[in-house]
């Protein structure tokens, strides 16, 4: 029985890693694929850290804190599908993907979606708004904590990829060459 190979895909808010993910899985369609996308793993609301804004000192709801995730549960669950024995390939996708130690040290292939803040907050605007926040609640989520641990989690883990893919470009060729060496891999 041959172990999956684990791909992290991980990178800033709406820079494209689920898309990302979602492509890929697609492109690895004959093979037993499995993703785990970190958002679903985020504690219930009431049980995430309340913290204010550098700045304006405004409380937020720290969506972004390594905290705010089941990762102990993330672990267990990547752990049971490497020893299912079924699966060929796992894809793990989310802000601290290459952030979590454990996590890192069990992926194959470690990848970052590098996109500009501007297109990144313009990605969120559009996505967030079609999910009933306002133009002003999201700007100023964003402008007066987001983008802080941004910097403080995620834009750290870049260093740690093994590709740094454009997220501002279309995804097509990256996936038609990592997918080549996954299969290749398998």
């Amino acid at each position: 029985m041959k172990k999956a190979f684990v791909i992290g895909v991980a990178g800033g808010s709406a820079s494209g890693k689920s898309t990302f993910a979602q492509n890929l899985q697609e492109t690895l369609c004959g093979l037993q694929t499995l993703t785990f996308n970190m958002d679903t793993y985020f504690k219930p609301p009431e049980e995430r850290q309340i913290v204010k804004a550098p700045i304006t000192g405004k409380p937020y709801r720290d969506d972004n804190h390594p905290s705010s995730f089941d990762l102990p549960k993330l672990r267990h669950d990547l752990d049971e599908a490497l020893r299912d024995g079924h699966t060929q390939v796992i894809i793990i996708e989310g802000l601290l993907t290459l952030w979590d130690e454990e996590i890192y040290n069990k992926l194959d292939l470690r990848l970052f979606i590098d996109c500009q803040a501007d297109e990144r907050i313009v990605r969120r605007l559009r996505r967030n708004m079609k999910r009933g926040l306002t133009f002003d609640e999201i700007a100023d989520v964003y402008l007066d904590f987001v983008r802080y641990r941004h910097d403080e989690y995620v834009a750290p883990t870049k260093w740690r990829a093994d590709l740094i893919i454009n997220g501002s470009n279309s995804f097509d060729n990256a996936i038609k060459i990592i997918s080549s060496y996954v299969k290749g891999a398998v």
